[in-house]
């Protein structure tokens, strides 16, 4: 008999699921929630520019956290850096509350190993069933609904030993709420900082935290779903991966999707001159500073023998 997904030795065991669960749909539900009040600040014409201000500074820097750091460097180790760096890395990576950054990777690694087969945490394309419903049933599972699931995570003593054993790595992910909280004040001291006063704080809070949390999720989440049902596929790989231009911009470059599928320890997504790709142009900067060093390039042949045909 096939072994299940909760007896594959595989799949990470969650000590108390109802609280996790919990706790992953109030940082859903939250963000979604806090538009109430921005609505509100847009229509008595309460906006200010601080909150923008804030709102990028922390969607970039959480972004890039994520797609630098917990994704290109510490999941597919397209870039070697220092132990300074890789803590920075880790820290704003946490900030941006997508998960621990031992637990993203491993989930993310394992992704790689079904990608589009069973066993793939979060594919829109395994058991939805057809038709409209099926394909809306598969994307809704792909950009949220396995975050309440728990019968597909990635081991992490399987697929993320290595930053198990990194002293500076396995810190920052067992203190992920310090993070968490850091990454919420933050954008208040920021607020506060540029606007002079308490409630330019709280506002900055909004825009800088529940905002930046809400975009910068639903972008992540929708290279999971969105870039693997539509866009092109410009590479041969052996599941539904796709490049989706648009999306590049606010996900950092991550949303050539199909290239990084091909060629998964690349520092750069967008292997085109023209693709938007922010965060190969940040290894590009740590690496011609010194800062970074084996950095990981796909040579033109062999991106031509991947060409789709």
């Amino acid at each position: 008999m096939a072994a299940t997904a909760t007896e594959r030795d595989d799949v990470q065991p969650v000590a108390n699921e109802n609280l996790d669960r919990f706790l992953t749909g109030t940082i859903t539900v939250l963000p979604i929630l806090a538009l109430g009040l921005v609505a509100w600040q847009v229509w008595s014409e309460l906006l200010g520019w601080s909150d923008l201000i804030v709102f990028a500074i922390m969607y970039v820097a959480t972004g890039l956290g994520i797609t630098v750091g917990f994704h290109r460097l510490f999941t597919h180790r397209a870039f070697k850096t220092g132990k300074a760096v890789r803590a920075i890395l880790a820290a704003l990576g946490s900030a941006a509350i997508e998960g621990p950054v031992i637990s993203w990777v491993a989930d993310h690694r394992k992704h790689h190993a079904y990608s589009d087969r069973p066993g793939d945490p979060h594919s829109p394309h395994v058991d939805h069933g057809h038709g409209v419903k099926g394909a809306l049933r598969g994307l809704l599972h792909a950009h949220v609904g396995w975050l309440f699931i728990h019968t597909e995570r990635g081991l992490k003593t399987r697929y993320a030993p290595d930053l198990i054993a990194d002293p500076i790595v396995n810190f920052i992910s067992r203190t992920f709420v310090v993070w968490v909280l850091a990454g919420l004040a933050v954008p208040f001291l920021l607020g506060w900082a540029i606007g002079g006063t308490v409630a330019e704080g709280l506002t900055g809070l909004l825009w800088g935290g529940a905002v930046r949390m809400l975009v910068l999720h639903h972008s992540t989440y929708s290279i999971n779903s969105l870039c693997h049902f539509f866009g092109k596929r410009t590479f041969n790989t052996n599941d539904e991966s796709r490049n989706l231009g648009w999306l590049s911009f606010f996900t950092f470059g991550e949303a050539w999707h199909n290239s990084h599928h091909a060629f998964p320890t690349s520092a750069r997504h967008g292997l085109k001159r023209w693709q938007f790709d922010p965060s190969a142009w940040v290894i590009w900067a740590l690496e011609k500073t010194g800062l970074a060093w084996d950095v990981v390039r796909i040579a033109p042949e062999r991106q031509a023998a991947k060409l789709v045909t």
